[in-house]
């Protein structure tokens, strides 16, 4: 069965990052600046997004060890949800997909992201039911190929076999690269070319 795969920030859901700093900033008390400076810039983000801290509980508690900024996990989903919109010609692209064969997020993000997805994209959600594949859970960020070939392993699907679409084109080539048929997704003018690319997908080899 054909295996689908979406990219979340930027292609099923818009992200501003310049909304979600200061939601941070005001629900704990500590400046953007320190922020940014303290865990984004010196390199914490991507650690968590490789899986350093297993859990939301044990992301947030480094978060505060590094930053002096407590959060909850409901402040962490109330700063993320300020900074994410859903693409709404995106979700109906996966809605349709999920007719079609497997569907899945691939995102490369923290634990956190995973525990709340729910509450923060109950939309997609409910496409995807328990289908949630997450950097931080295979320890692999895209473009690695071999996040791709996690991918694959965790739906036992082949390369032939699955449509990727991403706003990176990093991530893109990274899928390429194994024989993946993908799509550059750069905006909302792009969902009718999307759609267009889902189908052929779909309908290769018929007649």
């Amino acid at each position: 069965m054909d295996l689908y795969l979406f990219d979340f920030d930027k292609t099923l859901y818009a992200y501003d990052s310049s909304k979600r700093l200061p939601a941070q900033s005001r629900l704990s008390g500590v400046s953007q600046y320190h922020l940014a400076k303290t865990w984004w810039a010196a390199g914490y983000e991507v650690r968590a997004e490789l899986g350093e801290w297993p859990t939301a509980a044990a992301y947030l508690e480094k978060f505060a060890e590094v930053t002096g900024a407590r959060l909850t996990l409901d402040q962490w989903c109330q700063a993320r949800h300020e900074a994410s919109t859903p693409n709404p010609g995106v979700v109906e692209a996966l809605r349709t997909a999920s007719t079609r064969g497997t569907v899945s997020l691939f995102s490369n993000n923290p634990p956190p992201f995973v525990e709340t997805l729910p509450e923060m994209a109950p939309d997609v959600t409910a496409i995807l039911g328990a289908n949630v594949l997450v950097s931080c859970q295979v320890h692999i960020r895209k473009p690695d190929p071999d996040a791709f070939r996690a991918a694959l392993a965790r739906y036992g699907g082949t390369a032939a076999e699955t449509f990727f679409v991403d706003d990176s084109a990093a991530n893109v080539a990274g899928a390429a690269s194994i024989g993946i048929t993908t799509f550059h997704y750069r905006g909302e003018d792009d969902v009718p070319a999307l759609n267009e690319a889902l189908d052929r997908f779909a309908g290769r080899g018929a007649g």
